[in-house]
């Protein structure tokens, strides 16, 4: 395959009918307008709904481009590829749907975004097709929405800081989830769903899930302990109770493996974990155990057929989600705790004005794709990425200025 030097389109979102696509959708529109600077087109495998979408949208969508193509038809997919310079996917699972459309990507060296969690997909995604990404130039981005972006770009601030403030980077990194006002996604708990199904029937994959390092580099290991939060702890540095946070099982995965592709910039022996915070005295500690005991019951039912029909009559469905009022009064707050190798303390926070899994996600991973599409220079070479690795600041400029997010130092000490 062979694109022309010039595409028809900047990028285009493919899924643009399901949930999150409907708010990426909006969102691109809302911000960059159509027929303007950016030239971007939707996509999806039923004309008719995204004709509904466009007038949903209002007048302002009316010569919005649309471009027919299923995730399973790779001629499709192959002429979407060819028409622009990068692709944003909101199809999944992604380990069941996800892979014809990275094929294409890769092989008509497209750019191409995800708001993918699925640790045990990336890494087939990477095994498969990394060598002839490089070869193609096509920069793949894995976890845009909210896994990994705030906690990948959380990091980075972080050791940003603490190199022109400490004089160092944080050998040791904790993010806290403080507070998170939102719905989970049904497309995420679908995903996690797929996940524990696969697990529960491959025992390799589930030594895999509890590899650290698992999507990085061979060559990049660390003899360090790594911490993992397994049930109710006491967090001395906030005076509160931790649970674990079931979105850290992805997101210390890519914060591993943005350190391993900005040639181990953290320290080779980085350690870093996640956790929730669940308040102080009894109420918080009671909370943390019924947080541990409620995943682990989530994850263990989510194994077995019989009860996994069961977990799926009482959870978000993929396409489901909140209304835009509840959108809108979703928050998050996330709090990073850093310490260098000689003892120094670093804490930052990372805020959102939107639900983190639907209104948040949306605008996240539509700033993501307009990185690549004008942002990344050309030299910057082809392979599986991740956020802070490929898009650094620039990304935290389009984060703090368009999309809602703001990163700033707490203290030090």
């Amino acid at each position: 395959m062979t694109k022309p030097a010039e595409t028809a389109y900047d990028l285009v979102v493919f899924g643009a009918t399901s949930f999150v696509g409907q708010i990426l959708t909006r969102y691109l529109l809302e911000t960059y307008g159509v027929g303007k600077s950016v030239r971007w087109a939707i996509a999806g495998r039923s004309s008719t709904k995204l004709d509904t979408l466009k007038n949903q949208l209002g007048e302002g969508a009316r010569r919005l481009p649309v471009i027919i193509a299923d995730a399973a038809d790779e001629n499709a997919l192959r002429a979407m590829c060819l028409e622009t310079r990068v692709v944003i996917s909101t199809v999944g699972p992604y380990a069941l749907y996800g892979e014809p459309l990275v094929q294409a990507c890769v092989r008509s060296g497209t750019d191409y975004c995800d708001l993918t969690g699925e640790v045990q997909w990336i890494r087939k995604m990477v095994e498969r097709y990394e060598e002839e990404a490089t070869s193609s130039g096509a920069r793949i981005v894995h976890c845009c929405g909210f896994d990994s972006i705030p906690s990948d770009m959380g990091v980075w601030f972080l050791q940003q800081k603490a190199e022109e403030m400490l004089g160092a980077p944080c050998r040791d990194v904790r993010m806290r989830v403080k507070v998170a006002k939102g719905e989970f996604s049904g497309g995420t708990v679908a995903s996690m769903m797929n996940v524990a199904r696969e697990a529960a029937a491959d025992p390799q994959l589930r030594k895999e899930l509890a590899n650290p390092f698992s999507i990085c580099p061979p060559e990049h290991r660390s003899k360090a302990r790594q911490p993992s939060l397994k049930g109710a702890e006491y967090d001395k540095t906030f005076n509160v109770w931790l649970a674990p946070f079931v979105m850290g099982a992805i997101n210390t995965r890519i914060v591993h493996r943005s350190n391993a592709l900005q040639s181990a910039r953290y320290g080779q022996e980085f350690t870093y974990d996640e956790a929730m915070m669940t308040g102080r005295g009894t109420k918080g500690r009671l909370a943390a155990y019924g947080i541990t005991a409620g995943l682990a019951a989530f994850f263990t039912a989510s194994a077995i057929r019989p009860t996994r029909w069961l977990v799926g009559k009482f959870v978000p469905q993929p396409g489901e989600g909140p209304s835009p009022e509840a959108q809108a009064a979703g928050f998050y707050d996330l709090r990073f705790v850093g310490r260098t190798e000689d003892g120094k303390t670093l804490i930052t926070k990372v805020t959102g004005d939107r639900d983190p899994g639907y209104g948040s996600t949306g605008k996240m991973l539509g700033e993501a794709g307009m990185c690549l599409a004008f942002d990344v220079p050309a030299d910057k070479p082809g392979g599986f990425w991740t956020p802070a690795s490929l898009l650094d600041g620039a990304l935290m400029e389009r984060l703090t200025s368009k999309a809602g997010l703001a990163f700033e130092v707490v203290e030090t000490r």
